[in-house]
């Protein structure tokens, strides 16, 4: 489909809501899909699809906003938890016309059992919400819980102490028509709309004040980076709350575009739905996090579905989630070549929630056709993210700098240091942290005492002609050495999962310092019981770990499926993974101790004279482990 009447100069908006009425109001976009949700049925593979058209939108976000501005006044603060799905997305553009100050999140089973309601305690303390919106029948099921004597007592203090808003209430009347014609009543570009909590990779989650214009330059930004318009496609499995999936809701209007959604959940259960979708619909862009690759290369079942893959009208595969090693990516290519897919289309990616969401991308838009991934440069394994020339001659108001974490002084490129960013896309700071706001938010370089940059606390380097960037890693996670050198811990676990794949889950390795020793953390894809292949599944897991990057890993920890902590998002939460190993909460299917380093040596240096490989010599390295029973482990934690 053509949308003739888009005009490539359309004028730009200070919030993203504007556009809205704008593209509603064309004829060629008042019927044009906006969103379309899908599901998958694993059982048959049917799929049902509700679509929400651009005039039916603005329509839905007027309703809602007029009918949320009964009970509350502009500038209130609600909550949203509603499920993944279109009704959440008229409710976010429903908050931002009302001028109020959403904080959409996952809404935790009603019953709050099994520790599922600690970010909603967390949103609801720190963030004091005067209303709560949601489906009437969750409404119902939290009545219940606050009037059970059996409850938790402080949550049902505060689940009682808000407004609760019934999803049926804000849709159920129809917007004046005359509306349109009234000045425009909603966030204005300097204040705050949106609390996006961070992903919690590297501590507790924290919330984001974001203003609505700087929301709306992050997706202005994105737009032309990925150079998307009106007859782009997007599919988006991301949780819509936070992040990259829901700056693609905003993205989507912005661009005038259209977005094929499913949840996370659909995604997991049938990684085939992702790639049914994007061929279903020739979807031209997709963002994803890096795991998704090799999971969908070993579980996406492209040859048992009814409808054959094509990937043919795929222009941006976003991948997100730092660090994007190139052989996975490699991996995936040469995968679903034969379908369709162009490489040039991978788009490596850099974002966090401080900067709203996107930072830059090393994907660059020309008739090149050399343009692919296998033409990056890489870093130690690493594809870059940005294009540190390109980006600052086509966006002067963004500037990305490397820099030394202790002196706040730029590195010279092939130097590693903290990445800073400043832009009209940074957030205004952390809520109820005005000490970690000056440190994070208004650091300032020694030569531009005018400027402030976001701290993203981040490691990169920048290398090349071009000064690419390539995000290395977290400066809170990296492992620091008896010889004063430094290491990555995705290293680590890379080396180690690359050892024994059949036993272990892709992207579920925690690799983290415990005194002086290096601990291991990694989940089992399935059951196992037989102890000698438990003990040579982490003797393998040592050696890899040797011959790779040099180092003893002192101690090894095989634990169950979903063990290991994770954001919504998919990155591994080490922090969190320490602390629950330290408490005794894993369940621990085996694990080995520190008098095992000789032995891993000893193998290491065999290894190298190909002496054990696989075979006898295999069961004969098996046999010369000395196994350490759990309360030795414990006792050193």
């Amino acid at each position: 489909m053509n949308y003739e009447n888009y005009d490539p100069s359309f004028p730009d908006q200070p919030v993203v809501d504007l556009y809205l009425p704008l593209w509603a109001k064309l004829p060629a976009f008042r019927s044009k899909p906006a969103f379309i949700w899908a599901t998958g049925d694993s059982a048959n593979e049917g799929k049902v699809s509700l679509t929400l058209t651009y005039a039916q939108l603005n329509e839905s976000v007027q309703t809602i906003s007029s009918q949320l501005l009964l009970p509350l006044q502009r500038g209130d603060t609600v909550v949203v938890l509603c499920p993944p799905g279109l009704q959440l997305v008229e409710v976010i553009f429903g908050c931002q016309r009302a001028g109020l100050l959403s904080i959409p999140i996952f809404p935790p089973h009603p019953s709050f059992a099994d520790e599922n309601y600690h970010h909603l305690v967390r949103v609801l303390s720190q963030t004091k919400p005067k209303a709560a919106i949601a489906h009437p029948g969750y409404i119902a099921s939290v009545g219940e819980y606050i009037s059970s004597s059996s409850n938790n007592k402080n949550l049902a203090l505060m689940l009682r102490n808000i407004r609760w808003i019934s999803t049926d209430d804000i849709t159920a009347k129809r917007a004046d028509s005359n509306v349109g014609s009234l000045l425009y009543a909603g966030c204005e570009p300097d204040e705050v709309y949106l609390i996006q909590y961070t992903s919690g990779s590297t501590g507790i989650p924290k919330p984001v004040l974001v203003t609505a214009g700087s929301a709306a330059h992050n997706v202005r930004t994105a737009r032309k980076a990925y150079d998307l318009h009106p007859n782009s496609v997007i599919v988006s499995w991301l949780p819509q709350y936070h992040d990259c999936g829901l700056m693609f809701l905003l993205l989507t209007i912005v661009s005038g575009a259209t977005c094929v959604l499913t949840s996370p959940n659909a995604f997991l259960r049938q990684p085939r739905l992702w790639l049914e979708l994007i061929t279903e619909f020739k979807a031209t862009c997709t963002p994803v996090p890096s795991f998704t690759l090799p999971l969908v290369v070993k579980r996406g079942g492209v040859d048992k579905g009814s409808s054959r893959i094509n990937l043919w009208s795929m222009k941006n595969l976003i991948i997100i989630n730092e660090p994007i090693y190139k052989k996975s990516v490699e991996e995936f290519v040469h995968s679903f070549k034969d379908f369709g897919l162009n490489p040039s289309s991978i788009s490596p990616s850099y974002g966090l929630a401080e900067n709203c969401t996107f930072v830059s991308t090393a994907w660059k838009n020309n008739n090149n056709s050399d343009n692919t991934f296998q033409n990056l440069p890489t870093h130690k394994q690493l594809l870059p993210t940005a294009r540190l020339a390109s980006s600052h001659e086509e966006d002067e108001d963004i500037t990305i700098v490397v820099v030394n974490e202790n002196t706040h002084e730029p590195v010279e490129d092939g130097v590693e240091g903290e990445i800073w960013v400043s832009s009209p896309s940074n957030a205004s700071g952390y809520l109820g942290h005005p000490f970690l706001t000056r440190e994070i938010f208004q650091a300032r370089l020694g030569n531009m005492a005018s400027k402030c940059f976001v701290r993203t606390g981040d490691r990169g380097i920048v290398k090349g002609e071009e000064r690419f960037l390539f995000v290395t890693g977290r400066c809170s996670d990296v492992i620091k050495l008896a010889n004063s050198e430094e290491i990555h811990p995705h290293y680590i676990e890379t080396a180690a999962y690359t050892a024994c794949p059949k036993y272990l889950r892709g992207g579920c390795l925690a690799a983290f310092k415990i005194s002086r020793t290096i601990a291991l953390v990694a989940e089992m894809h399935r059951s196992e019981k037989d102890i000698r292949v438990l003990r040579m599944i982490c003797e393998k897991m040592k050696l890899s770990v040797f011959k790779e990057e040099g180092l003893e890993v002192g101690m090894v920890f095989l634990v169950k499926s979903g063990d290991v902590p994770k954001t919504t998002s998919g990155k591994i939460q080490r922090w969190a993974a320490k602390n629950k190993l330290m408490k005794g909460q894993m369940s621990i299917v085996m694990e080995m101790g520190l008098d095992n380093v000789s032995a891993t040596t000893e193998a290491s240096q065999r290894k190298g004279r190909g002496l054990i490989g696989n075979g006898e010599d295999e069961e004969v390295f098996v046999s010369s482990v000395n196994y350490q029973t759990r309360p030795f482990l414990l006792s050193q934690l």
